[in-house]
């Protein structure tokens, strides 16, 4: 079991479920698209956020973004990481059909896959020493100069990275920054995208 620091932030009771087979610590569900009405478990939130921090995990596929841009404007962003699972064809064993998009949900990702997103994301786990920074993040800028935004083709540029990385096709340039920091410098992004 991880233990983990900061709060996580899931959709529904099945993600909590397959989430706490792995983490040992605060897993709070949203009931999907309740929490746009839940004053109270907003305010939750916060208080989580302020005190331990959060690591937001939704589904890969529409609502899940959807939930996630919602938690990201009404939060702190000091205070969130976010975590996000790779796009992966399927639907679970509870269901008799797949969703609208064909995608499996956090409640249908392997335990190796959840670790890897969390500790992707930076979750704190709680024995084992900090992974070291990297010295500078990337920015804005360097997506532009690695041809990932702002120019003719970067969207086909970006789909096949996060292809090649294993990540949801919906990742914005902004979304991407926070995760190719935590995988790349400067350089090394640099290097990848002239193998693409």
């Amino acid at each position: 079991m991880l233990k983990i620091k900061e709060a996580i932030v899931v959709e529904g009771r099945y993600d909590k479920n397959t989430l706490s087979q792995l983490v040992d610590g605060v897993i709070v569900e949203t009931t999907g698209f309740g929490i746009y009405h839940n004053k109270d478990l907003l305010a939750l939130l916060r208080r989580l956020g302020e005190k331990q921090g959060l690591i937001v995990l939704t589904d890969s596929d529409g609502a899940g973004f959807q939930i996630r841009s919602y938690l990201k404007s009404a939060l702190p962003p000091h205070q969130v990481k976010h975590a996000y699972i790779p796009d992966r064809p399927g639907k679970e064993r509870r269901k008799r059909q797949p969703g609208k998009e064909g995608k499996l949900g956090v409640e249908g990702m392997s335990q190796q896959v959840l670790e890897q997103v969390l500790r992707q994301a930076g979750a704190t786990i709680l024995g084992e020493s900090p992974r070291h920074a990297r010295s500078a993040s990337l920015t804005k800028a360097d997506l532009y100069a690695c041809g990932l935004a702002g120019g003719q083709g970067s969207r086909e540029r970006r789909e096949r990275l996060l292809k090649k990385l294993d990540l949801p096709a919906h990742l914005t340039p902004n979304a991407m920054l926070p995760i190719l920091s935590a995988l790349y410098d400067r350089q090394t992004l640099l290097e990848e995208m002239e193998k693409l």
